[in-house]
């Protein structure tokens, strides 16, 4: 167990970390992501809001759509990376990471106020309940055991509330940050325990910690935030630019626009890339050389991949080094890695 943003949190549970990884690759895993912030935005003003905040077009979402965007500030630099769902109940959903917990809290309470004074209808309720990831190839298939619902109508991205092993009110999202299929299942909090429970006595499912988590997303490609991408780092640079809505880049109306939306046609000064290397892992803080020696970036997470039997790594570089195929040097304790 360690401690994380005032949690305490799994690294891992009996099996090996790398046991774990492949367990989620082949079958499932369960993973208690119940540290994330999830938010309910209510009130007929909520799209405004949380268009006011995030660089996605939430107005376009259809009733149980879901979409990662990303909380900006006026420098285009990232507060956050966040889902938001636009529920049929007539609210928005969000999730967005525990580390970020008291800025994003802050953040969107401010904005409520702000537009509150202006006379509008917006409100915010923090949800007291746990959440629940259960990821692989499998999960759809151990969790349909489990409810009334066709999940084969459920595709990526969306979100339906249903009863699950009897506990109803749960938001079940197809989604996760594991690479994999598999929902997020937000369930009050009293009925946690009983859920993961039940989840596990399906012999597809064991419990997998943080480190099976971070090495999965990281084989997958998808950032860490603090890590990867940060207040410094724009969504062009990191690579995001998918997140950011077509109508909204036209509109130029979200946080840092005038930064980001010049960098879309323009040419930023690094990109956000991925590496792999034979020999030694790659580790974050580790300098990223060219070919001639000369450091011109940074590793930003790295671990050994046990699917690839590669070492994977991710970290920024200037464009003319961020194509694919590029050889590079990354200097590590035992000596450089190629």
């Amino acid at each position: 167990m360690v401690a994380f943003a005032g949690w305490s949190l799994p690294v891992q549970y009996r099996d090996s970390h790398t046991d774990s990884h492949l367990h989620t690759r082949q079958h499932c895993s369960l993973f208690d992501v119940s540290h994330m912030l999830q938010t309910k935005i209510f009130g007929s003003d909520r799209v405004k809001l949380m268009e006011s905040l995030v660089v996605g077009d939430i107005a376009e979402l259809r009733p149980n759509q879901g979409t990662l965007s990303l909380f900006t500030n006026e420098a285009g630099g990232i507060l956050d990376d966040l889902i938001v769902t636009n529920t049929s109940e007539g609210h928005l959903y969000v999730v967005s990471n525990a580390g970020c917990w008291e800025k994003d809290l802050a953040l969107m309470q401010d904005k409520v106020r702000e537009l509150q004074n202006q006379g509008r209808d917006v409100g915010l309720e923090v949800l007291d309940n746990a959440l629940l990831a259960l990821q692989g190839p499998t999960a759809a298939q151990v969790l349909q055991a489990s409810v009334a619902d066709d999940l084969k109508k459920l595709p990526f991205m969306t979100s339906a509330v249903m009863e699950v092993f009897g506990v109803s009110g749960c938001r079940v999202t197809r989604c996760g940050y594991t690479g994999e299929d598999g929902v997020e299942i937000s369930v009050p909090a009293a009925e946690a325990v009983h859920l993961a429970t039940a989840l596990l006595k399906n012999p597809e499912v064991k419990l997998a910690g943080l480190a099976a988590r971070d090495s999965l997303r990281l084989e997958a490609g998808l950032c860490l935030y603090g890590n990867d991408i940060d207040e410094h780092t724009t969504p062009v640079e990191g690579s995001l630019s998918w997140t950011l809505g077509k109508r909204r880049r036209a509109a130029m109306d979200f946080p840092g626009a005038k930064v980001i939306v010049p960098q879309l046609k323009g040419k930023v000064q690094r990109r956000r890339v991925g590496l792999m290397c034979e020999g030694a892992p790659m580790r974050a803080h580790s300098p990223i050389l060219n070919m001639e020696g000369t450091k011109i970036g940074t590793v930003t997470s790295g671990c050994p991949s046990p699917s690839l039997k590669k070492n994977v790594a991710m970290g920024y570089v200037p464009c003319e080094y961020s194509r694919p195929g590029t050889m590079l040097l990354v200097e590590l304790p035992s000596g450089p890695c190629f």
